[in-house]
């Protein structure tokens, strides 16, 4: 099931979703330009290991460029290759518009990290003693999904099932689109190995379930502002009108 677009308006352009677009695309782009070793550098450097990040082990002096915790935001704009781009951007388009319309610019860059961070901690956890580069927004993308899952549960999303040799255009809620999503996640965690690099399925549904938890604090702040907006507008003497 592969989301191609939602039938869900905005009020404004998404730039700080099309500004992580561009980053991420732009800092891909710099990494494929690597030779082998440039790139393992590269990605020893900025991408997040747990066991670095918890203190129990520690990079040697050419790959520490910045400190544990920076890794958690610089690894959310890393990716390991086209397709892993190119996901992750298609669900940032599809479905983070809405939830920056939502909350507005800078709640919504707060919103996006605390959920990439709850993301990258929730794989961390899994093994605190992985040595293994962690890379990619996928996690805190899981973040928006829960979000609009949260908001937009009815929302209609347009969909590609491919069948063998065929495939089927159809429109589905939202709510099955991204709960089929995180139903997938679990399945993939269990089948998957732990013992070598692979898909970060804890971080995804980290990510979700921080993306969850944390939309209904940032509505809650936003409906407070929007009332406290409202209240001051009518305090308004006429000749302010």
């Amino acid at each position: 099931m592969i989301p191609l677009k939602d039938d869900n308006p905005t009020n404004g352009k998404p730039i700080v979703s099309l500004g992580i677009i561009f980053f991420c695309t732009i800092i891909f782009l710099a990494q494929i330009n690597l030779n082998d070793t440039e790139l393992r550098e590269f990605t020893y450097s900025y991408g997040l290991i747990p066991s670095v990040l918890m203190g129990i082990d520690q990079l040697p002096d050419n790959l520490n460029k910045i400190s544990p915790i920076g890794t958690i935001f610089t690894s959310m704009f890393m990716h390991g290759g086209w397709m892993h781009l190119i996901g992750n951007m298609l669900y940032l388009w599809i479905f983070a518009d809405n939830i920056e319309d939502d909350l507005g610019t800078l709640n919504f860059v707060l919103f996006y990290f605390a959920s990439g961070v709850g993301a990258a901690m929730a794989q961390v956890l899994i093994d605190i003693n992985s040595q293994i580069p962690m890379i990619g927004a996928s996690g805190a993308i899981g973040g928006v999904l829960g979000a609009y899952l949260i908001n937009y549960p009815n929302a209609r999303v347009l969909v590609l099932i491919p069948f063998g040799f065929f495939s089927q255009l159809i429109k589905i809620k939202a709510l099955y689109v991204l709960g089929f999503w995180f139903l997938l996640q679990f399945i993939n965690s269990f089948l998957s190995s732990s013992s070598g690099g692979g898909v970060a399925y804890a971080a995804h549904i980290g990510g979700f379930i921080s993306g969850v938890i944390l939309i209904l604090f940032f509505n809650k702040k936003t409906k407070k502002k929007a009332v406290k907006n409202n209240i001051k507008k009518f305090k308004k003497g006429p000749w302010e009108q």
